[in-house]
């Protein structure tokens, strides 16, 4: 597992930035995405992957608890789904 400080960390090594630039960068990006996930917009980072935005139906599910039927109510949800650069490196 990759941690945000870890990322931080290798590109402040990789692009000779101190880390404080390093993690406004790497913030900048979640947030660009984020803000985007909000707006209904498909962010597509080629060579890595895309985020987008599925909507999800209401739905009819069971507690474990207690047995009884409960509706779910209808959401949106951020999916992503990898480039084949990144598949192939995952499988290669």
């Amino acid at each position: 597992m990759a941690t945000t400080a870890e990322i931080v960390d290798k590109i402040a090594a990789d692009q000779n930035l101190t880390k404080a630039q390093a993690k406004a960068i790497v913030d900048s990006v979640f947030k660009q995405i984020a803000e985007a996930a909000k707006t209904g917009a498909e962010t597509n980072i080629p060579g890595f992957g895309k985020f987008k935005i599925k909507d999800m139906p209401e739905r009819e599910a069971r507690n474990p608890a207690s047995g009884a039927t409960i509706k779910v109510a209808a959401s949106k949800k951020l999916s992503f789904t990898p480039a084949k650069a990144v598949k192939d490196a995952l499988n290669g």
